[in-house]
């Protein structure tokens, strides 16, 4: 996401009608979900790379269904913590962890192949990743 749309996040949730009972810190909410929202995208735009990589196709299966997982996951992620009305403190925890395996899986299996055969977009992958992965983190921290 670009910087004008996480401050957009953060404007949004900063006018939520219910914001004041949020259990969130805003900041390492509004950073978790950008995360989010990036990973998302990143791994949907590796798996596609992956696809892209005629010779190594069929090496890179596994990653390929990583990708797709986890940009699901991310996106289920970011979605469940922009709503603040009523939050089951239980589920959002346990998507939290989610999205923290999901990303980890990912990240390993990206850089595996950023460093073994040279993938540049499995390696922009493996970063998104991460940060999203510590992102969740984070956030998690603040709930404990």
């Amino acid at each position: 996401m670009t910087q004008n749309a996480g401050s957009t996040i953060t404007r949004m949730l900063q006018m939520h009608p219910q914001i004041d009972k949020s259990p969130f810190d805003l900041g390492a909410l509004t950073e978790c979900i950008d995360a989010c929202f990036e990973c998302a995208q990143i791994c949907t735009s590796c798996a596609d790379a992956c696809l892209g990589e005629t010779e190594h196709a069929g090496h890179l299966m596994h990653c390929i269904r990583l990708n797709s997982d986890c940009a699901d996951i991310c996106i289920t992620t970011g979605r469940v913590l922009v709503r603040q009305t009523q939050p089951e403190l239980a589920v959002i925890r346990a998507q939290l962890q989610s999205c923290l395996a999901a990303c980890k899986a990912c990240g390993d299996e990206c850089q595996q192949h950023a460093e073994k055969m040279s993938m540049k977009h499995c390696e922009v992958c493996m970063e998104s990743c991460r940060r999203c992965e510590q992102a969740c983190q984070a956030l998690l921290a603040t709930l404990n």
